[in-house]
């Protein structure tokens, strides 16, 4: 994991020790790396030293310095020199996005229009008892926190069998499409009917592109709210949306104001939730602990069919995306996928964002040709 995660080596070997089999062998291995090596013999603290220390050269690193770092003899030099081989590509500095998008979807007449109006504090979108008022998507910057924030309010998406022809229909897509445009998705749905199959058929949208989610709980007011009522209603959400029990839930009135910045709150820690950068080496050191804790499973008892996996990389962010290189990603069982999800959950801080997996066989890996297929897992 060091050598993989370097981009400068040093082998630091024992003047008073000589050179020894160990030694050999870490040098042998050394040779088929791609990372510039340098050889450090520590221990020259005298001139005798410095000419008994003369073996090492038969390793054939070019690079090899006689040092005591006790003395601090030779330090420098060895810094200078690793300088000079250091790469001198730029690092890769990671600008997180300034704008949050939020589209805010549900079935017809859930207030999604009021509850948009209530956020902004204006009569942006129509408001009627009436089912279906909403036709187009309509974008709306706002600043909250010193965040700007696009709200797009959006069609009620019915039932594929009652979407009727003309303009209703092409108001679905549009819909459809604002999900799509958007970082993060609010789901709103009816406090006095909580969940229901369309809920969960909206949702199903926001997880297959990978969007964050929030459900919100609107109409909150007409229900009598109590402690009791909050937690079954947490309950049956989750219930529903049982492919996403990660899924942040909030309860809000559009009609009288209540929860609207506890949802705001909600939707921008999500959104620097899915902005969040782990670095390689901890990645690194995560996956040594899974795989060591927790091996993946052989098929049929025959370790040459196991699954072994070598390295973990995040590759993206919004979605958080890794990508892990492993010798067959046919071997992977999903329980052991979700094992791995499970861990990076727990050690990184995702708890409510949905996590894309990718496992990639090594030698596509180190190809990176175009079109590669790769097995692919969203959570």
């Amino acid at each position: 994991m060091a050598m993989g995660a370097a981009d400068v080596i040093i082998f630091l070997t024992d003047a008073v020790q000589g050179l020894t089999a160990t030694d050999q062998a870490v040098a042998q291995r050394l040779r088929r790396t791609d990372k510039p090596v340098m050889l450090a013999v520590n221990k020259v603290d005298n001139e005798n030293r410095e000419l008994a220390a003369a073996e090492f050269f038969q390793l054939g690193i070019s690079e090899t310095s006689f040092i005591s770092a006790y003395h601090n003899y030779g330090v420098y030099d060895l810094l200078e020199r690793m300088v000079d081989l250091l790469p001198t590509r730029e690092l890769e500095v990671f600008t997180p996005a300034t704008e949050l998008r939020l589209s805010i979807v549900g079935r017809t007449n859930v207030g999604k229009s009021l509850l948009t109006n209530a956020i902004l504090g204006e009569e942006r979108s129509i408001v009627s008892p009436e089912a279906g008022t909403t036709r187009d998507a309509l974008d709306t910057p706002i600043t909250y926190r010193d965040h700007t924030i696009t709200l797009v309010d959006t069609a009620g998406i019915r039932r594929p069998g009652q979407v009727q022809r003309g303009i209703e229909k092409y108001s679905v897509l549009r819909a459809v499409n604002a999900v799509h445009r958007s970082d993060i998705t609010l789901l709103i749905t009816d406090a006095t009917e909580l969940a229901t199959a369309q809920d969960a058929h909206i949702a199903g949208l926001a997880w297959d592109t990978n969007r964050g989610l929030i459900v919100v709980v609107n109409k909150w007011d007409l229900v009598n709210p109590n402690r009791f009522r909050t937690e079954r209603s947490l309950h049956r959400v989750h219930q529903r949306l049982h492919f996403m029990p990660y899924v942040p839930v909030s309860f809000t009135s559009a009609l009288t104001g209540e929860g609207i910045n506890e949802l705001l709150d909600t939707a921008l820690s999500l959104w620097m939730e899915r902005q969040r950068r782990v670095p390689f080496r901890d990645l690194q050191y995560l996956l040594a602990d899974a795989v060591s804790t927790h091996a993946p499973p052989s098929r049929r008892g025959n370790l040459r069919n196991r699954l072994r996996v070598r390295r973990v990389r995040q590759v993206g962010v919004n979605p958080p995306t890794f990508v892990f290189s492993v010798n067959d990603p046919k071997l992977l069982h999903f329980s052991y996928e979700r094992y791995l999800e499970n861990q990076i959950r727990e050690r990184f801080g995702f708890h409510r964002t949905h996590l894309r997996l990718v496992f990639r066989a090594e030698r596509e890996e180190r190809t990176a040709r175009p079109g590669v297929r790769a097995r692919t897992r969203a959570r």
